[in-house]
This record gives C-alpha cells, sequence and structure tokens, in this order.
C-alpha cells in the first residue's frame, strides 16, 4: 500500500499516468462553467484539486485514506488557507456543479447504486459527474491469468473483481450506466471502438438529469 507521499511522487514523475491526468483534468476543466463548483470525489494528494483550484473553481475534496489527506493538506496549503479548496468530511456535505473521480476510484466499489443516488443529491441538475475508470477490454493486461481467466465474468455478468488487497473491480461501462440510472445519463464514453482495446483507462462522463 503506497503512502500518500509515494503516491504523489509516482504519479508526478510517470508520463504515461501525467498524460492521463492531463487528458483528465482538461475534460473536467472544458465542461464546468466558468466558476462553477466542484467534488474531487477521493481527491488523493490533490494534484487534480489544485488543477481546479488554479482555473478558479472552488474545489471540494473528499479522501477516505488518511495518508492521502496528510499529504494533501501539505500540497495544497495555500489554497486550503484562502479556502479555495474545502476539505469535506462527506460528499454529502457539499451541493455542486460536477463531481470529478480520476484514477479508479470508482473501482473500488462493488456496486454503484447508492453511490449515484447519494451524487444525485450532491450534483445540480444539468451538472455532471466524470470518472477515470480501468477498462476491462484492455489488451494489455491480457498477458495476466487474472484477465484470461475474468473474460466469461466480463460476457456474461459485465463485471468481475480481481482478487487482492484492495479487491479491485472491473466494469463494462453499461454496467455502470445501469447504476447511475435513473438519477444520470451516461452521455459520453472515451474511448469508444477499437480504442478501447488500447486504453487502460477509459472516461465516463454522466450527466445529472
Amino acid at each position: 500500500m503506497h503512502t500518500g507521499e509515494q503516491y504523489h511522487q509516482f504519479f508526478l514523475t510517470s508520463p504515461p499516468d501525467r498524460a492521463v491526468r492531463d487528458r483528465f483534468q482538461n475534460l473536467v476543466l472544458d465542461l464546468l462553467p466558468e466558476g462553477a463548483d466542484v467534488l474531487d470525489f477521493g481527491a488523493g494528494t490533490g494534484i487534480d484539486a489544485k488543477a481546479y483550484a488554479a482555473r478558479g473553481h472552488l474545489t471540494f475534496v473528499y479522501e477516505p485514506s488518511e495518508s492521502m489527506r496528510a499529504h494533501l493538506t501539505h500540497y495544497c496549503h495555500d489554497e486550503i488557507t484562502s479556502k479555495t479548496i474545502v476539505s469535506v468530511p462527506s460528499p454529502l456535505a457539499c451541493r455542486v456543479q460536477a463531481v470529478t473521480a480520476n484514477f479508479a476510484v470508482l473501482n473500488h466499489f462493488a456496486d454503484h447504486t447508492l453511490l449515484f443516488e447519494e451524487m444525485s443529491r450532491v450534483v445540480q441538475p444539468g451538472g455532471f459527474v466524470l470518472a477515470s475508470m480501468l477498462n476491462p477490454y484492455y489488451l494489455g493486461d491480457a498477458r495476466y491469468g487474472w484477465w484470461r481467466s475474468n473474460i466469461i465474468n466480463l460476457l456474461l455478468k459485465g463485471r468481475y473483481a480481481i482478487a487482492s488487497e484492495s479487491r479491485i473491480h472491473r466494469f463494462r461501462p453499461r454496467v455502470v450506466a445501469r447504476a447511475a440510472a435513473p438519477h444520470f445519463r451516461l452521455e459520453r464514453l472515451i474511448p469508444h471502438g477499437f480504442g478501447l482495446a488500447t486504453d487502460l483507462y477509459m472516461f465516463l462522463l454522466f450527466r445529472r438529469i
């Protein structure tokens, strides 16, 4: 298990992960209306939150890991002091235009139904949830036995879990979309088509109905 500092340094120095983060942040900032508030759900060490706050968005952060929160407090000290970043004890403690969940935060949930029901009380009508999730179709994982052994589960059930300490779950997009209904509709999937075979992460944009 990574400490907050180890996580932070890894994601700042890994070129592939930096590229994914840049694409995610750029999409969020393109979608957010000027001055709109945002909740960074599973904020980690505050890398994304700092970028949103720098663009004039009041950013609420929810991070359950004590180690991550401690490093976030250090990394985002100035923004927390100026109250452009606000830590909340629960996602339900704020009301925002958008919720972001980067780098597989939602893959830690076995089912998303209750989560999206709660998010419907957080996201304003017309707002959105943008999640970066592990792509179950990524062929780069085909070299692993756990990927090959779960193909049938993916095809028949639309999901599977990997036996590990964190028990990461992987989902077909339509499974997450069903969990999000009736509060949200899946508006965009990036990538789509053959791109799903080559990208480790997929971005799912849900619009609040």
